[in-house]
């Protein structure tokens, strides 16, 4: 979600984005960062308050990454899928990689295809009320 982008101008107002793309900016002194939308500070910028230090408290928004397969794979297919993933996520030099991007990786028992169900759908309760109220359009 991008508010007051001028590119023209080269100024963004406020921009909320994930940290993959931010910190690299950040650390260049590119742009300044108030705090990130989360309950902790992030391993890989830790002098960048929380929401509720900032004075926002409970302005808590992330963003999130998984794998997605077509409803029919077979449960051996993402099985396999999930393994190579997880063994990729435990590489030291992956893991230390994306910590050092901002990313910040579930623990071993949330890397599964059952968590992210679980999380995807407390993801839609949560923001589904708001996107209504709002009238946004999903197409």
């Amino acid at each position: 979600m991008r508010q007051g982008f001028h590119p023209t101008e080269g100024n963004i107002d406020l921009i909320i984005d994930d940290p993959t793309s931010s910190l690299p900016q950040v650390r260049k002194g590119r742009i300044k960062a108030f705090a990130v939308t989360a309950r902790s500070r992030l391993e890989a910028a830790p002098d960048i308050p929380t929401v509720d230090e900032a004075g926002l408290p409970g302005f808590y928004f992330s963003r999130w990454h998984a794998l997605w397969a077509p409803k029919d794979t077979p449960k051996d297919v993402i099985a396999k899928l999930n393994d190579a993933a997880v063994r990729a996520l435990a590489d030291p030099y992956v893991s230390s990689q994306l910590a050092d991007l901002g990313q910040e990786i579930f623990p071993r028992g949330q890397q599964t295809p059952e968590a992210l169900g679980a999380y995807h759908k407390a993801e839609v309760e949560r923001w589904w009320p708001i996107i209504k109220a709002a009238g946004i359009k999903v197409n």
